[in-house]
């Protein structure tokens, strides 16, 4: 299988690097290929702006979404952008591997996505009618691709748990795991995350490779997160709010998981009585 690590952190020598490390020599023993996009070492630039394009649709005024379009259809987008989308389409599974800065990817990232991403590739594809809202959320050019999240945290486990200060673990990677995962296609598995950083000794780290190690060798068997997707019917389209059906009385980011047994036996019953 083909295996794309996005990675980003400024320290080659850090717990991160020594992890990528671990990981790419782990999937290339097991016969898998790799290939890495060391945002850092490549000084990628995070800005997306009007320099991403060699011919501007419109010279009066940026807009980020034409112009993405734009240069998506016609080749006009800059090389750095094209290439790292070629990575995307030969990758059999997408690993997005970076410390957790102020609750989310560090900006060098975020930047990869936004300027990567383009209208055509991982937004603004397939119809929108009554019926469906374009092809995202378990629909879209990444389906029949897998993505997993390794995450660092200098946080203790606890203060990411159900009623810790920082919130759920789940939560907090919501908006990567369902919004730039999900969305354009990817079947998300459950991320792995290291806590507590700075307490990373041999043991710890003997521990938490071997760890990770796992994961890998299950990366094509893990049973993903169950997102409801938005097309099979759990939605209201076009106002693409939840049945109130699902998860009655709940709100918040859960309530987008799948409930496996309970949902289960209603899809059994709406099945008898057609």
């Amino acid at each position: 299988m083909n295996v794309l690590i996005i990675y980003a952190h400024p320290e080659p020598k850090s717990l991160n690097g020594s992890l990528k490390d671990f990981a790419v020599r782990h999937l290339e023993r097991a016969g898998h290929t790799v290939q890495v996009s060391d945002l850092y070492a490549m000084n990628w630039k995070a800005s997306l702006d009007a320099h991403d394009t060699s011919e501007r649709h419109s010279a009066e005024r940026f807009f980020a979404s034409l112009e993405s379009k734009h240069a998506f259809e016609n080749g006009l987008q800059s090389e750095d952008i094209a290439r790292e989308q070629d990575k995307l389409k030969w990758a059999d599974a997408v690993i997005l591997q970076f410390p957790l800065w102020w609750f989310s990817m560090p900006a060098i990232m975020k930047g990869w996505v936004e300027r990567v991403y383009a209208y055509g590739l991982a937004y603004g594809v397939g119809e929108h009618s009554d019926a469906r809202w374009g092809e995202r959320y378990g629909e879209g050019r990444f389906a029949g691709k897998r993505a997993m999240l390794v995450v660092t945290t200098g946080g203790w486990e606890s203060h990411y748990s159900a009623r810790g200060i920082n919130g759920p673990i789940d939560d907090v990677l919501f908006p990567i795991q369902h919004g730039v995962l999900y969305y354009p296609g990817f079947e998300v598995l459950p991320p792995f995350v290291v806590y507590r950083t700075s307490r990373v000794d041999d043991a710890k780290y003997a521990e938490v490779s071997a760890a990770l190690g796992r994961r890998l060798d299950t990366l094509w068997t893990t049973a993903p997160i169950a997102f409801r997707p938005q097309n099979g019917g759990a939605y209201e389209i076009p106002a693409l709010t939840l049945r109130d059906d699902l998860a009655p009385g709940q709100i918040g980011f859960a309530v987008h998981v799948e409930e496996a047994g309970v949902e289960a036996a209603t899809q059994a019953d709406e099945a008898a009585e057609a």
